[in-house]
């Protein structure tokens, strides 16, 4: 099985991974003609061979045109970026991940300023420059074809970066965001070694985060940064091979995760309480909150309530079940997760957009369903049954 691992010891940029995908193999003049598709025009492609502390390898630089500048850093929202994509001529798996990848940022741009996705714009990622590192990424990612994408822990640097809204603390908001769940290291240097763009590409691609991957190591390859520190600033990138028996193992074993579940039961709380009292959960991170009737002692009818939430949130979750119910006392019990590795794309119907959730077992589709909350507001505003929604959006899937 074909596999590409990317050795993130010195983080991942847009560009670095365009070096580094082009070091590997991937034709340039084939990357830049399939971006020609897009339409998007003031900018060029330069590639070049630079060295860092002694590593030679790829370097990209996306030259933009100082006469047409007022269009490169356009604050576009993921609908606008969407729409460039799907009116190119790119092949449809390179559209899907691209707007995957897209998506990752956009989630986390949502999240980190209280926002609908759809209300988000896009700054430093809505410009020319970064449109062309992820469409790249997708285009070159194709291009070679592997089955697998795997990734060390991430460097994230220190320090501060000025980004749009002003200069914050290294890793960016969004870049902690969207590497939630993700191993990661900083401090190698004092500056940002993992930008928002490079963070997405990772997210949306890679299979597993891991030091321990064993494979045989066909090429290797350096995507040159534009920093000249104290340790390279390249990301390497193995193109490799390991036998499914491997693959499947380490699969099974990523789907496994420790959790906590928090339990108590209630017999004595006014109903309307509870709806606040799970929203709470939710919103604090729980992975799941749900009611159990029960018969307690003396036959009295009562609710069994049951957090479930990762190790980290058991003290922030238990206290608000102590606040906000009338149990005098929480259990609790560690427990396994068996989860499906997912992804999140948007398709355009023709009622409105619609985020899909897909669900992989080892690699495999096995999973494809729209969100609710999309199906249920196109069917207030048009007036519609949802059933109509969901119907127009399983048949763009099948």
């Amino acid at each position: 099985m074909k596999i590409l691992y990317y050795d993130c010891f010195s983080g991942i940029s847009g560009d670095m991974n365009l070096g580094a995908l082009i070091d590997l193999g991937v034709n340039k003049d084939y990357i830049i003609n399939e971006l020609s598709k897009l339409n998007i025009a003031g900018y060029k492609i330069e590639v070049s061979t630079d060295n860092r502390k002694g590593i030679t390898g790829t370097r990209v630089d996306v030259m933009l045109d100082t006469a047409d500048s007022h269009h490169h850093h356009e604050h576009r929202n993921l609908k606008d970026i969407e729409t460039i994509i799907d009116n190119s001529l790119l092949s449809d798996k390179v559209k899907s991940l691209s707007k995957n990848i897209f998506l990752k940022v956009a989630e986390a741009e949502a999240k980190v300023h209280g926002k609908p996705i759809k209300e988000v714009h896009f700054h430093e990622v809505g410009a020319v420059d970064s449109i062309v590192d992820i469409v790249g990424a997708a285009i070159a990612l194709d291009y070679l074809k592997v089955h697998k994408i795997f990734a060390s822990p991430v460097e994230l640097g220190g320090g501060f970066v000025k980004c749009a809204h002003g200069i914050f603390p290294v890793p960016a908001p969004a870049t902690s965001e969207i590497l939630k769940n993700v191993p990661v290291k900083m401090g190698a240097v004092n500056f940002e070694t993992t930008t928002p763009t490079g963070a997405a590409i990772l997210a949306a691609t890679v299979s597993e985060f891991t030091e321990k991957m064993e494979f045989k190591i066909n090429k290797v390859s350096y995507g040159i940064g534009h920093r000249d520190t104290e340790i390279p600033n390249v990301l390497r990138v193995y193109l490799g091979e390991i036998n499914d028996g491997t693959i499947h193992k380490k699969s099974i074993e990523k789907d496994l995760e420790e959790a906590v579940i928090i339990e108590c039961n209630i017999d004595d709380m006014n109903p309307e309480l509870y709806d606040y009292t799970i929203e709470r959960l939710f919103s604090s991170g729980a992975m799941d909150v749900f009611l159990t009737p029960i018969i307690m002692k003396k036959g009295r009818p009562g609710i069994k309530l049951t957090v479930l939430c990762s190790e980290s949130l058991e003290l922030d979750l238990t206290n608000i079940m102590l606040r906000e119910t009338t149990t005098l006392g929480v259990r609790k019990y560690l427990t396994q997760k068996t989860m499906l590795k997912r992804e999140g794309s948007t398709i355009n119907t023709k009622y409105g957009e619609v985020r899909i959730k897909t669900s992989f077992l080892n690699g495999e589709i096995i999973k494809v369903k729209p969100e609710y909350e999309d199906c249920k507001r196109i069917a207030y505003e048009k007036n519609m049954p949802i059933s109509t929604i969901y119907e127009e959006v399983n048949k763009q899937l099948s």
